[in-house]
Formats: C-alpha cells, structure tokens, sequence
C-alpha cells in the first residue's frame, strides 16, 4: 500500500469515528508519526492541527502523595448489539499516602458517559470511575479510552474498554428488528 493509501486510510477510519478536537489531535499525531516513519518526507495538503501551545513539562510535586490504584484499567464489553448502552465500573483504590481526588475522567469520544467518585478518596479507601457507552450508530470493532486526571503523579491514567459491535438489522442486511 503507497503512503498515500495509508494516510487516506488513516484519515478516513477516523473520520468515522467521533468527530470531536481530541480525534482530530490524534490524527494530526499519526500523520506526524507516518511522515517520521517515511522519512520525514512531507505531504503539503495535509497539515497538522496545532491549536495549541506545547504545554510546560510539569515536574513532580513534594510531600506525600496519592496513589490511584485500578483493579483493571482494560475492559472488554464483547459482543454487543447496536442501539445498546452497556456500562462497566472500574474500581478504584488510593495505595497512596495523601487523599485521593479524582479531578476529571475524559472520555475520547461523545459516545462515552464517565462518572467517578467526586469526593476524596481516604487512604487505602476505595472509589470508582463509571464507563457508560452508547452503541448507537457504532458498528465494527471499537476501542475507546477514558483519561482520568487526578492529584497524583503522573497526573492521568488512561482506561481502555473495547466491544464488538453487530450492526442493527435494517431489512436490507438481513431482517428488520422492531
């Protein structure tokens, strides 16, 4: 496959995805990683996004501090119907030596509901980030992530859950379902 195909094939998986400034970030990344790959040779019709100052590295903050701890940080849903909303909760627990505060959980797409505990989480307590994902209009394989941003070092930690999702029935790819 020319690196023309590969970028168009890039471009047009993610476009088929969510479409929100986080996709459009990481495509701008994998166009970046694909003309590193090829040489640093460049393509001028595709350009990346950089809406964005490169943010300040941050160093590690003094004193003791949480620990967030997951249980499992994948998730895999299996096979799942379209049109479904399935749900998993990740359990969490701070094996750190400060309150735990779970800042934010971003989910990489709009498909996705997150929900965690809002209040500090004591040491050696426990807590929990909630994934709520919608099916509809998803189809095929898919592999979403929740960046979850807390007073701890590093800051984020990202979860990952993946389903296996069948294509409603829609008369022409078998029969209707009501």
């Amino acid at each position: 496959m020319n690196n023309t195909l590969k970028i168009t094939a890039i471009i047009a998986i993610a476009l088929v995805g969510c479409r929100d400034r986080a996709t459009e970030k990481r495509i701008a990344e994998l166009e970046s990683r694909i003309s590193q790959l090829e040489g640093n040779k460049t393509n001028p019709a595709i350009k990346p996004t950089t809406d964005q100052a490169p943010a300040a590295e941050e160093k590690m903050p003094e004193g003791p501090l949480p620990v967030i701890s997951f249980a499992t940080t994948d998730h895999d849903f299996g096979t799942v119907n379209e049109g479904q909303k399935v749900s998993y909760t990740y359990q969490v627990t701070n094996t750190g030596k400060a309150p735990l505060i779970i800042q934010n959980a971003q989910p990489s797409c709009g498909c996705t509901v997150p929900d965690w505990t809002k209040s500090p989480i004591a040491v050696g307590g426990t807590g929990f980030v909630k994934a709520e994902f919608d099916t509809h209009g998803k189809t095929g394989v898919q592999n979403k992530t929740i960046t979850v941003t807390a007073n701890t070092w590093p800051k984020t930690t990202t979860l990952k859950f993946k389903a296996m999702v069948i294509a409603k029935a829609t008369g022409t790819n078998g029969p209707a379902v009501n």
